[in-house]
C-alpha cells in the first residue's frame, strides 16, 4: 500500500502511526534502557533498548518506507552501518568498490577490514570493463552515486545486474541523492546505505547511519549484527532524525534549485577551472542522472585555476555565508577542501587519480537565499 504513495507523503507518514498509548502524532522519545516483564520471558515485545526501542523502530520503518523496502536499521553513524554490512563477510571474500568514494569508507575498508582478511578492489564503474574485476570470491559490490566528492554518476541498474549475475550483494550509498532523488532498491540494489547525518537529518545536529533492504534474509542478518555488535542509534537521536526526514522533500527542492544556480555561476567564472555537477550537460554522467535521478542534487565540486593548496585555501577561508566545515546536507551551506579534510585518509596518489587534487573545493549548497550564496562565492573568488 505504501509503495503507491508519493515520496512527499512517505516523508511525513511513511512507516508511522500514532502512539498507541496516548495517540501522540509524533513518535515519543522512549528514553529507557529496559522494560518490565510480568513473568520470565513474558513481555510486550521489548526487553532491552539495545535490541528494541520504539523510537528507533519508528525511524527504521521510515527509512524502509522511503527507500521502497521492507526493513530498516539505524546505527550510531554511517560508518557503523557500513561496518555492519562488512560483517556479513568472512576472510578471503572480496569487495569490488567504486574508486571515488568517501574517505571514511576507504579508511574502514583498507585500514580496518583488510586486516581481517577481506580483499578490496577499487574500479571505475563508469567504464563497463569494471566487471572484469568480479571473480569467484566477490561477495559484495559497493557503489556511491553521485560519488563523493567528484559527483560522478554511476548506472545503478547496469551495475546491479552485473553484480547479481556474479552472485554478489549490491550495496548503494545513497547519501548524496537521498530517496527523494533516487531509490536504488527499485533499480536492482540489495541494500541502501545512508549517512543519515547528512540530508536525512538535514540540520547538522545529529550523527547516524541507516540501512534499508527488501530482502528478509539480509534483514535477519542485519538485525542480528546490529544487536550483537551494539552500534545502535539512541532514542533521542532517532527522534531528531525522524523530525528532519519529515521536511526532506521541501529541503531537497531548495538544495537542488540553489545547487543549479551555483553550478552555472561557477561554470562561467574565470577563476574556476572545472565544475562537477550532474546537471551540467557536459558532465560525463548527465544522461544517466537524467534517467535515474529526479533532480540533480545540491552538491557541487569545482577546481580553482592554478595548482597548489594555498590559493584554494584562500578562497574557502574568504567565504562568509558558506561555512568552512566537514559534513554536508544541512540547511546551511558548507564548503570543504576534500584533500585536507574529508578525504585526507586516502593516500595522495590514490585520491589524485580520481581528481581529488589540492585545488578542489566541495560545496554543500544550503537553502539560504541564492543571491547571498552567489555574492559570497563571487567575493571569495574575485579576491
Amino acid at each position: 500500500m505504501e509503495k503507491s504513495k508519493n515520496i512527499e507523503t512517505l516523508a511525513i507518514h511513511g512507516g508511522q502511526h500514532p502512539d498507541p498509548t496516548t495517540g501522540a502524532v509524533m513518535p515519543p522519545i522512549y528514553q529507557t534502557s529496559t522494560y518490565v516483564q510480568e513473568y520470565p520471558g513474558k513481555h510486550k515485545g521489548f526487553e532491552y533498548s539495545r535490541s528494541q526501542n520504539p523510537t528507533r523502530f519508528a525511524l527504521e520503518r521510515a527509512i524502509a518506507s522511503l527507500e521502497g523496502g521492507e526493513y530498516g536499521a539505524a546505527f550510531g553513524s554511517g560508518l557503523a552501518a557500513i561496518d555492519c554490512l562488512l560483517k556479513f563477510l568472512k576472510p578471503g571474500d572480496e569487495i569490488v568498490a567504486c574508486n571515488d568514494l568517501y574517505g571514511g569508507t576507504y579508511r574502514l575498508f583498507t585500514k580496518v577490514f583488510s586486516d581481517y582478511g577481506l580483499k578490496f578492489t577499487f574500479v571505475d564503474m563508469s567504464d563497463e570493463s569494471w566487471a572484469d574485476a568480479l571473480g569467484a570470491n566477490t561477495k559484495m559490490v559497493w557503489m556511491e552515486t553521485p560519488t563523493n566528492p567528484m559527483l560522478n554518476v554511476l548506472d545503478i541498474a547496469a551495475v546491479s545486474a552485473k553484480a547479481k549475475a556474479a552472485g554478489a550483494m549490491m550495496v548503494v550509498d545513497n547519501t548524496f541523492a537521498t530517496p527523494y532523488l533516487q531509490r536504488p532498491l527499485d533499480l536492482g540494489a540489495d541494500v541502501v546505505m545512508h549517512s543519515g547525518t547528512k540530508y536525512l537529518g538535514g540540520h547538522s545536529d545529529v550523527v547516524l547511519g541507516l540501512l534499508a533492504t527488501a530482502d528478509k534474509d539480509i534483514a535477519d542478518k542485519m538485525y542480528f549484527i546490529q544487536n550483537a555488535s551494539g552500534a545502535i542509534l539512541g532514542p533521542m537521536d532517532s527522534f531528531i532524525a525522524l523530525r528532519g526526514i519529515k521536511t526532506l522533500h521541501v529541503r531537497m527542492d531548495r538544495h537542488c534549485e540553489n545547487g543549479a544556480a551555483v553550478a552555472h555561476f561557477l561554470d562561467a567564472h574565470p577563476a574556476v577551472g572545472q565544475v562537477f555537477w550532474p546537471g551540467l550537460e557536459g558532465h560525463n554522467g548527465h544522461e544517466v542522472a537524467k534517467r535515474q535521478m529526479k533532480k540533480f542534487g545540491g552538491m557541487v565540486s569545482f577546481t580553482v585555476k592554478g595548482e597548489g593548496f594555498e590559493k584554494t585555501a584562500e578562497v574557502v577561508s574568504a567565504l562568509k555565508v558558506f561555512t568552512l566545515a566537514e559534513s554536508l546536507g544541512g540547511v546551511e551551506s558548507l564548503a570543504g577542501h576534500p584533500a585536507s579534510m574529508t578525504h585526507a585518509s586516502i593516500p595522495k596518489e590514490e585520491r589524485e587519480k580520481v581528481g581529488v587534487t589540492d585545488n578542489l573545493i566541495r560545496l554543500s549548497v544550503g537553502i539560504e537565499h541564492v543571491d547571498d550564496l552567489l555574492a559570497d562565492l563571487e567575493q571569495a573568488l574575485d579576491k
